[in-house]
Formats: C-alpha cells, sequence, structure tokens
C-alpha cells in the first residue's frame, strides 16, 4: 500500500476545515433570522411535508443525518470588481444573501419559510468559494446540483426571453418570473430527475454515514 504525507495546510485540507465548521455552526430558523454583520458559507435545510421532499426528510429522519437542500456563499462588496480580500468591510453581505432567499421561498406557492433552516458560518472571504465548492461536492443538495434556479437574481429588462428557471417550474411564485417569455422544462422531466438525484444521494449519504 502505497502511503501518503498529510498536510494540514493543503488547500482541500484547509477547505475541509471550513465545510466542517459551517455543520458545526447552531440550526437557526429562516424565518425569524435577525441581522448580522459578515461574509461567508451558509447550507438551508428544509423539514416540511411537501411531497417532492418526502424521501428526503424521511431519510434525514431515519438516518440521522442532516443533508442541506441547498448551499451558497455571499462574498463581501467590492470582491467581483477586483478588491476581492482588500474590502475591510463585509456589511451584512451574509444576511442579505439569507433575505433574498427567504423572499423567494416565502413567495413561493407550494413552500413555507417555517420549513427551512440556517446554519452560516462567517469567514474571511478568501476561504468562502472553496468552503462551498467543498460543502456542494460532500452533500449534492437538490438545489444546487440537480434542480437549478433558486439563488438566480431577477434577470433584468434586456433578458425577458430565458425561460423561467427550473426552481421556479417547481416552486412557482416569484413575481418577476411572469415576465419571462422563454419555453421552461418540462415539469415531469424535472421531477423524474430530481427523484433520482434524491434517491442516489440518500445511497450515497448513508454508505458514507456524513
Amino acid at each position: 500500500m502505497t502511503r501518503t504525507r498529510f498536510n494540514p495546510l493543503d488547500k482541500k485540507n484547509l477547505g475541509i476545515s471550513v465545510a466542517d465548521a459551517v455543520i458545526d455552526e447552531p440550526l437557526e430558523s429562516l424565518a425569524t433570522l435577525e441581522p448580522f454583520e459578515g461574509a461567508g458559507i451558509y447550507a438551508l435545510y428544509y423539514s416540511g411535508d411537501f411531497e417532492l421532499y418526502a424521501d428526503m426528510v424521511s431519510f434525514c429522519g431515519r438516518e440521522g443525518i442532516e443533508w442541506p437542500i441547498y448551499v451558497g456563499k455571499a462574498i463581501p462588496p467590492g470582491s467581483r470588481t477586483g478588491q476581492f480580500g482588500l474590502d475591510p468591510d463585509p456589511k451584512q453581505a451574509l444576511y442579505k444573501r439569507l433575505c433574498e432567499h427567504r423572499s423567494s421561498i416565502n413567495a413561493a406557492s407550494n413552500l413555507a419559510v417555517e420549513d427551512f433552516g440556517v446554519r452560516a458560518l462567517l469567514v474571511d472571504d478568501i476561504w468562502i468559494p472553496l468552503g462551498e465548492a467543498l460543502l456542494i461536492s460532500r452533500f449534492c443538495p437538490p438545489w444546487n446540483t440537480c434542480v437549478q434556479g433558486f439563488g438566480i437574481h431577477h434577470p433584468g429588462g434586456g433578458r425577458a426571453g430565458q425561460a423561467p428557471s427550473e426552481w421556479d417550474v417547481l416552486h412557482p411564485g416569484r413575481s418577476w418570473v411572469k415576465s419571462l417569455t422563454g419555453v421552461a422544462a418540462p415539469t415531469p422531466e424535472i421531477l423524474s430527475r430530481l427523484q433520482e438525484h434524491i434517491a442516489a444521494t440518500c445511497l450515497t449519504l448513508s454508505r458514507r454515514k456524513v
């Protein structure tokens, strides 16, 4: 057997420590989340009774595994304009991003924000993309890897020809989606892919016992 030397400062291992720190954060209600300062990474958890996610919720309860339905990040203002790592004031970047998600869920006709919990980790901006990527790789959250569109913003007036996202097909209600004129993916196709994804990920997570 070939043995390799463990390097705790390897980029991947540092990223794993950040991802683990997110999971260790206390679970808070998304509905009652109060304002806070900082940027970082978060994981959303669903515990409701909507039938699309029934197998996911029952699996988590049965196996004692906390499986996020979505993982995301909020970077400090200025990071997209060449100031990455240099802006000393992240303001309420993470809280505001979670408020956007809260609004999307509140608008959906078949979801209740009270059924969502969140773990949020404040972290220096240099670690944010790596930690997010490793969490998504570890848990394959359905709204990241299977059903696209939950985290998108209003596309703007010049993009009205876009199609509604897969998330908006399954969870209609966001007002700005009504202005999109593109042809959305067929609902049966999205549902089939989601069911297959949940079944496959349940099997993977049960073997791994995250």
